[in-house]
């Protein structure tokens, strides 16, 4: 297969192509030339102005379902959402029926991973089941391919088992993922507590649950030197104490989901069941300054948190709905088109580098003899999601037909070009 796409501009760092508008001929999968006009016979050519384009995008926090739940979301649908969204690799979670705990069903989702069009790497669970009780066998599960640790949806709650887990990875300089949800109060609370909550009248989460998870977390940091991962950050204050621990030198980062980015507590008082969230949509006051957090650089990464959920759990009651939202697809144009002022060298950090750097993944580069591994995409151009262009078998999301500026037109992986 010879790919040949037409006058794009090189935003990856480290290229010695960066920020020029070249044509780039790949061969097989192989970049073989970058260079002005050229003209060589290829299968497909792509031609788009204005387009952009970098290293493969990542994806470290997202449910496929599978297996268990393939009614759901399979790992094909799952991966095709991601393609759609600009993706070339996403981390999936353990919350799957049976739990990914151990090395066989590690083995399963690498396997399966050969075969699709872009590359899945598992979230192991950190303890058995995903039951919080008792560590997984997770140096087995890290020799069979699982990329890092997490009891996903359903974080570690007993301090001491966090505690062994991260002196455990620490062996094998692992990473450990959680979400900042303390069970205690997310169990009775079904939003954010403040005056939206009071006013529609359903019990709310107080923002200090989440800070009080971020602080415990941060000091068995401290105690084991590991290193920690948190994602779903829903409060300013959760970032102010993370930043505060990557001053102090501890390995810690963090991620956010584009939700608390662009919906606040006030749109819950729809009651439309996909502004159910966990950690739940916080404050206006919370979701502008989130904002201003990621333009200053203290976000690491964009993570999608696609959630997608059946039809009956989210039609239904807001006291009975599911949490979560379906997002690869919309990830990209919803943080360009509420972030403008992002420069193109922070988006491309948040959505590639700097997922590279945390998890120790390579990082192509645009260069003659490298593997094509490349995410196309369009500022200005506009995206909308559909239901007929929607990739995910779930449809779980609150901005159907609402345009975004942003697009993604397409990603080249294991030599293949996928376009929009």
């Amino acid at each position: 297969m010879i790919i040949l796409i037409k006058e794009v501009l090189i935003v990856q760092q480290h290229s010695q192509y960066f920020n020029t508008i070249k044509d780039i001929l790949i061969e097989d999968g192989i970049i073989t030339k970058v260079d002005n006009n050229i003209n060589e016979t290829a299968n497909i050519i792509f031609n788009e102005p204005n387009t952009q384009v970098a290293a493969g995008w990542i994806d470290v926090f997202s449910n496929f379902c599978e297996p268990g739940y393939e009614h759901i979301e399979t790992l094909t649908s799952g991966a095709d959402a991601a393609i759609a969204g600009g993706y070339t690799q996403v981390f999936i979670l353990p919350n799957t029926y049976p739990t990914i705990s151990s090395k066989t069903q590690v083995n399963y989702i690498t396997e399966k991973s050969k075969q699709l069009p872009i590359t899945l790497h598992p979230l192991a669970a950190i303890s058995k089941n995903i039951e919080g009780k008792e560590l997984a066998e997770m140096y087995d599960m890290f020799q069979n391919g699982a990329i890092a640790f997490t009891d996903g949806t359903n974080p570690v709650q007993e301090s001491s088992l966090m505690l062994k887990a991260l002196q455990y990875v620490k062996n094998f300089n692992g990473t450990l993922l959680q979400m900042p949800i303390d069970n205690s109060f997310s169990k009775l609370g079904l939003m954010n507590e403040g005056i939206v909550s009071t006013q529609i009248g359903l019990q709310g989460i107080p923002s200090f649950a989440e800070d009080l998870m971020i602080k415990r977390d941060i000091a068995l940091l401290k105690y084991t030197q590991s290193k920690l991962h948190i994602t779903g950050i829903s409060t300013i204050e959760s970032i102010n104490l993370i930043d505060d621990a990557k001053q102090q030198g501890l390995q810690i980062t963090c991620s956010i989901s584009p939700s608390s980015l662009i919906f606040c507590d006030e749109d819950v008082a729809t009651y439309d069941t996909n502004f159910k969230h966990n950690p739940p949509l916080r404050t206006r006051e919370n979701m502008m300054a989130l904002r201003q957090a990621v333009i200053d650089g203290k976000v690491d990464c964009i993570a999608a948190h696609h959630f997608p959920k059946h039809i009956d759990n989210k039609m239904c009651e807001f006291e009975y709905a599911h949490y979560g939202v379906i997002g690869l697809q919309t990830t990209f144009s919803v943080i360009n088109n509420i972030l403008p002022s992002l420069s193109t060298n922070n988006l491309i950090d948040l959505f590639s580098n700097n997922a590279r750097k945390i998890f120790e993944l390579n990082t192509p580069k645009i260069e003659v003899g490298e593997v094509a591994e490349l995410t196309l995409f369009n500022r200005k151009a506009t995206y909308t999601l559909t239901k007929e262009n929607n990739k995910s078998k779930a449809s779980n999301s609150p901005i159907f037909n609402v345009s975004l500026t942003g697009k993604v037109m397409g990603i080249v992986c294991k030599g293949t070009l996928h376009l929009n």
